[in-house]
């Protein structure tokens, strides 16, 4: 017992180092700490901003239904380029689905993978996620390309890209969806 109460944050450090190395329980713990560390996405600088100029862009839904990217163009975006072994990616799902109970019928929303569509079928069912989620056929406009996961971008309805956030974010703060009701009034 006394080595137990001399010693109880080591252990407990150990213990905690023994859950990350087990997948079973490294993804649900790292997730939880992305969601504690995520803060609201800022915008780019006026002067710092690109205009997406191709619409041009192959996308599959989910369903085997082939689209194609530029039936957007003029509207409001937010494309997420995401995976689910992604745990930055996971952790920013549930505000996205808020983002999109709230703002599906206004803006135009991209969840884009690269991942078997039966493996996110499993996950969107699991989680209870109705987001729309896309297979990349074709690479994406070049100003819409990153290596990173997750990568959101927020693109007004004349193509300027307003934000481009690497990494998990909440994206249900009320400086987006301030930022989301006057791009829609423009």
């Amino acid at each position: 017992m006394k080595f137990i109460k001399k010693h109880w944050s080591n252990i407990l450090f150990f213990a905690f180092l023994a859950l990350l190395v087990f997948p079973q329980t490294r993804m649900p713990i790292q997730v939880f700490v992305q969601r504690l560390v995520s803060f609201s996405p800022s915008e780019k600088d006026e002067t710092e901003r690109e205009t997406l100029n191709d619409y041009q862009w192959n996308l599959q839904r989910l369903n085997g239904e082939e689209i194609n990217f530029s039936q957007s163009e003029g509207k409001v975006i937010i494309v997420n380029f995401w995976a689910i072994w992604c745990p930055p990616c996971v952790a920013e799902m549930p505000s996205f689905q808020k983002l999109y109970d709230s703002y599906g019928d206004k803006v135009d929303f991209y969840f884009v993978t690269t991942e078997e569509s039966e493996k996110v079928n499993k996950f969107l069912t699991k989680n209870e996620y109705t987001l729309p989620v896309f297979l990349q056929e074709y690479e994406a406009p070049m100003q819409l390309k990153s290596q990173a996961l997750p990568t959101t971008y927020l693109i007004s309805k004349t193509g300027e890209i307003i934000m481009e956030e690497e990494g998990a974010a909440d994206w249900n703060s009320k400086k987006v969806r301030a930022l989301l009701d006057h791009l829609l009034k423009e």
